[in-house]
């Protein structure tokens, strides 16, 4: 029975390891934090899930929220009018298939206990270097799917593919009870303030039952940069409806009523979008392999993370798997990774885009309003960013695009 130990209980471990279980595998995963610590915790993310990603949950039958989550059912894009009030863009599509948001204080315990039933060794520490050398000796392999502390350094960033070296936007979550549902169909909102930055919101389940997460992107310096001195839940909560007042007022109409959800809803920071090289090796000489956000994180505004951390343990699972008795080698490490750039090298170059977006994807989303199919096809590409491509890339590509739907 191969022995695979990995450090971190987040969404590309967790699943990981409940799926190697569930195949016979003797699993450990090391993290700092029990359930029940993580339940009292403050939110980690927003983690807003299409169905490719929430079809890999169904096929491990870890998909326990499936009755009980409020529906994501389309995207809705808004550029407020910058000559006054109103909106020069506005256009809603719905999605194939719904989408979902479990607050991960939610899904991680339970994951946990799912993982502890079907017989996983689970160790709270802080997983340190002189941890992972033990753990490399006497495993089979060793993944890291966390980034933090001083193992998270042990992956070195990947200049080729990573175009940012500093934070791109000042973020913040904000977890509310009360706000008024969108008309029509429930959705992603996504609001682009040109110059200030991006706000959406969209329904989710936390440990209070439905809510709304409120999603604030601002570029550093700008004015959404503001959180520095929000430092009490209630001052987050007023500055977060500060900015909705000012900039994207119909947003505001519908949190006339809005609490939050507990004083742990709130959650502010940045940091660079990075993919760092895979495979990393200890004083030793043991090889260790990165998995989800610790070898590839995205800025949230496409709201891929929870997506590819997801779609990244469903490769490595579908590898160890066919790696069989054979060695978990560095090469076996360096394609399994490659196998999930193949994917994901689409998602980082789209979101990078929305990140800095050129005049002609920007004219894409103007379009949208008055293309249906258009709006259709980009509300959709989150569930699979690989079709944005190559006419989400290239002028020339998008304005044939364009062109063709015109005359369609």
């Amino acid at each position: 029975m191969k022995r695979i130990t990995i450090v971190g209980g987040g969404q590309s471990g967790l699943q990981l390891a409940i799926g190697l279980l569930q195949k016979g595998y003797d699993v450990k995963i090391i993290q700092d934090r029990t359930g029940d610590q993580i339940a009292a915790g403050r939110v980690l993310s927003s983690q807003c899930q299409f169905d490719a990603a929430l079809d890999h949950e169904r096929a491990l039958g870890i998909n326990f929220w499936e009755d009980t989550c409020p529906p994501v059912e389309g995207i809705s894009f808004t550029v407020p009018n910058p000559e006054g009030p109103g909106k020069a863009v506005e256009w809603a599509a719905k999605l194939d298939a719904k989408g979902q948001s479990i607050d991960q204080r939610v899904k991680m315990p339970r994951w946990l206990e799912e993982f502890s039933r079907l017989g996983g060794n689970l160790v709270i520490a802080t997983a340190d270097i002189a941890m992972l050398e033990h753990e490399a000796k006497s495993a089979d392999l060793v993944l890291v799917a966390s980034g933090k502390g001083e193992i998270g350094k042990l992956f070195e960033r990947d200049a080729e593919r990573s175009p940012f070296d500093a934070p791109q936007r000042a973020l913040a979550l904000t977890y509310v009870h009360g706000m008024a549902p969108r008309e029509n169909f429930s959705a992603v909102n996504f609001n682009l303030i040109p110059g200030v930055g991006e706000y959406f919101v969209f329904p989710a389940l936390t440990k209070s039952g439905p809510c709304e997460i409120m999603v604030f992107e601002g570029v550093p310096g700008g004015p959404m940069d503001c959180w520095k001195d929000a430092t009490t839940p209630a001052t987050h909560l007023e500055t977060s409806l500060n900015i909705l007042k000012t900039f994207t007022p119909w947003e505001y109409d519908r949190c006339k009523n809005v609490e939050l959800t507990d004083d742990n809803g709130i959650l502010a920071g940045r940091f660079p979008p990075t993919v760092r090289k895979p495979v990393a090796t200890l004083p030793s000489g043991a090889k260790v392999l990165g998995l989800g956000d610790a070898v590839c994180l995205n800025d949230p505004i496409t709201g891929q993370g929870a997506n590819n951390a997801a779609k990244a343990a469903a490769v490595y699972f579908d590898a160890i798997l066919a790696q069989g008795d054979k060695p978990f080698d560095e090469a076996w490490m360096s394609a399994t990774f490659e196998r999930f750039w193949d994917y994901a090298q689409w998602v980082v170059r789209w979101t990078n885009m929305m990140l800095l977006p050129p005049p002609f994807v920007l004219n894409i989303m103007g379009s949208a309003q008055v293309l249906p199919g258009l709006a259709h096809r980009i509300a959709n590409g989150f569930d699979d960013p690989r079709d944005f491509f190559p006419w989400f890339a290239d002028p020339a590509a998008a304005e044939d695009y364009l062109t063709s739907l015109q005359a369609a």
